[in-house]
């Protein structure tokens, strides 16, 4: 049986629709744990309304300790990491489920970036984002990640670090996690410029702090100048966006050395999390 470990934190307006998402796919019954930590609304109120869903509710907030404590109830294999303010596309559990019985032992959608109604800088940042070749078969940016029995055997626990995603896939070689494409998740981006400056810092913050406690070099480095050689060379006309681009980096970085150490590294974007960021059809 799929299992399916969401982490929630006061995600009362999107745990919802994610996990509708899920209970509609055809295929056999999913064992589905959200786990909610550290929230102040209805988050696990609103989970335990959706039959079939276990819920666990955590007192102290943090998403490795909740990816855990999903991981120590979970019953069965492939194993699904959801975030919960993603939504997946129909029948999505059992095709990325299908793709790892052929072999990966990890397997991601493919990302659709929801930008309808974003302000011209969350645009502009977003046309650079979505060709950047990092993406490529890399397991990070999703929000969804499966991994088979034999690839779970690759790590006894999560770190206590905010790049979950990026943990995972220096787990795995080329050839050992792919990209399904006829399979997406739609991932919100921010409604407000300075909410993706939080959410970029806390990114790079966290990536930043997984690479210097790597024992070797697994965690794949980042390319500062790929956003030009791979995507504006090629595509010109994306200079304008690409000045936008390089000012949100350049004041994500700022924003993450001030706040390195400080309870508001988190960064948390609060924009996205509106319950009509997306729209899935489930009602």
């Amino acid at each position: 049986m799929t299992s399916v470990v969401i982490a929630a934190h006061n995600e009362e307006a999107v745990i919802g629709r994610c996990l509708d998402a899920i209970r509609a796919s055809s295929g056999p019954p999913l064992d589905i744990t959200v786990v909610a930590n550290g929230c102040g609304d209805r988050t696990a109120e609103v989970a335990a309304e959706r039959p079939g869903v276990r819920v666990l509710d955590l007192a102290a907030a943090g998403k490795p300790g909740a990816l855990n404590a999903g991981d120590a109830v979970a019953s069965g294999f492939p194993r699904l990491y959801l975030d919960a303010d993603v939504v997946l596309s129909a029948d999505a559990i059992p095709r990325l489920a299908q793709a790892v019985a052929d072999g990966p032992l990890a397997v991601v959608p493919r990302r659709m970036l929801d930008v309808t109604g974003r302000p011209l800088m969350v645009r502009a940042y977003y046309a650079i984002n979505a060709h950047l070749p990092a993406y490529r078969n890399a397991l990070f940016g999703r929000g969804a990640i499966m991994l088979s029995e034999k690839g779970r055997a690759r790590f006894d626990e999560f770190p206590s670090m905010t790049a979950d995603d990026l943990f995972l896939d220096s787990l795995f070689a080329d050839g050992e996690r792919v990209e399904v494409p006829d399979v997406t998740s739609r991932v919100a981006t921010p409604y407000k410029t300075a909410d993706l400056v939080r959410r970029l810092s806390r990114v790079r913050a966290g990536n930043a702090a997984l690479r210097r406690s790597a024992e070797d070099s697994a965690v794949r480095s980042s390319v500062r100048s790929s956003w030009l050689r791979d995507v504006v060379v090629p595509r010109p006309w994306l200079a304008p966006a690409a000045a936008c681009y390089v000012g949100l980096i350049a004041a994500a970085e700022l924003r993450a050395r001030r706040t390195r150490g400080s309870a508001d590294q988190w960064g948390r974007d609060e924009s996205s999390r509106r319950n009509d960021s997306v729209r899935t059809g489930h009602g």
